[in-house]
């Protein structure tokens, strides 16, 4: 899943890509290096992030993706827990709706999911860093609830996946931890997504000061043990070097892909 954020102000590529102009050179560019979703996002969800109003996030996506649907031959998907905002990109070209809340912040967003068809990726979140937390236990909880905020909506378990939210309400630990037992989500049986593209959390087991572009080998590292630990999808900045990189992985993990 490759990345293009449509906003001023994002942890990595803020203003690279909030033109039109820029955003579609971009996701061509994504495209071009093999990505297989592309996930448009116009609110920046890093930490200290100043919300943005549903009209103005839509005003900042729609064009874009309205510009890209037809242009593109890769799905695309929205970043957005709003539903006015999924509905609106929904309507003019994307065909899935990725939601940093779990379906939890505006639970409407999944009946507008279920009434285009779309599937959804459920993302653990919380509103407070509690270090005392089980966090797989709190993520397993949290799921659960998603699941059935989906079920009745209307939402098919086959058009659900589920990301932990590394780098999302949790401590640096915690966000590890979460790697660490991918396995445990895996048993719900639903296809996972990690993201931890350029994440500070990266940026914490080097011995310098390192800017997000400078963190692509840490973000590599993080999603290929993902993809060993039952990853499926892998939400990044660097499509090419990350194709390479997991065309590694599946070929020891997945032999059968390579068939």
């Amino acid at each position: 899943m490759g990345i293009l954020n449509v906003t001023p102000d994002s942890f990595s590529d803020g203003g690279l890509f909030a033109g039109e102009a820029e955003a579609r050179a971009q996701a061509e560019r994504l495209e071009g290096e093999g990505a297989a979703i592309l996930d448009i996002g116009g609110e920046s969800t890093r930490p200290g992030h100043t919300p943005v109003p549903a009209d103005e996030e839509q005003a900042r996506v729609v064009p874009v993706i309205r510009a890209l649907a037809g242009r593109l031959a890769i799905p695309i998907s929205i970043d957005t827990y709003k539903a006015s905002t999924a509905e609106a990109a929904l309507r003019v070209g994307a065909t899935i709706v990725n939601d940093v809340w779990g379906l939890q912040r505006e639970p409407d967003i999944a009946s507008v999911a279920a009434a285009h068809g779309a599937p959804v990726i459920v993302m653990h979140n919380r509103e407070t860093i509690d270090p005392a937390l089980d966090i797989v236990a709190d993520m397993l909880a949290f799921f659960e609830r998603s699941l059935a905020i989906a079920r009745k909506a209307g939402i098919p378990d086959a058009d659900i996946v589920l990301d932990p939210g590394v780098g999302f309400g949790k401590t640096w630990e915690q966000h590890l931890e979460a790697l660490r037992r991918l396995p445990e989500i895996r048993r719900l049986g639903f296809p996972l997504l990690v993201g931890v593209s350029r994440k500070s959390l990266l940026g914490r087991l080097h011995d310098r000061e390192t800017k997000p572009a400078d963190r692509l080998v840490g973000s590599l590292a993080a999603h290929a043990l993902a993809g060993t630990l039952g990853a499926d999808i892998v939400r990044v900045h660097d499509v090419a070097a990350h194709i390479d990189a997991m065309r590694v992985v599946d070929a020891v993990m997945r032999p059968e892909s390579r068939a």
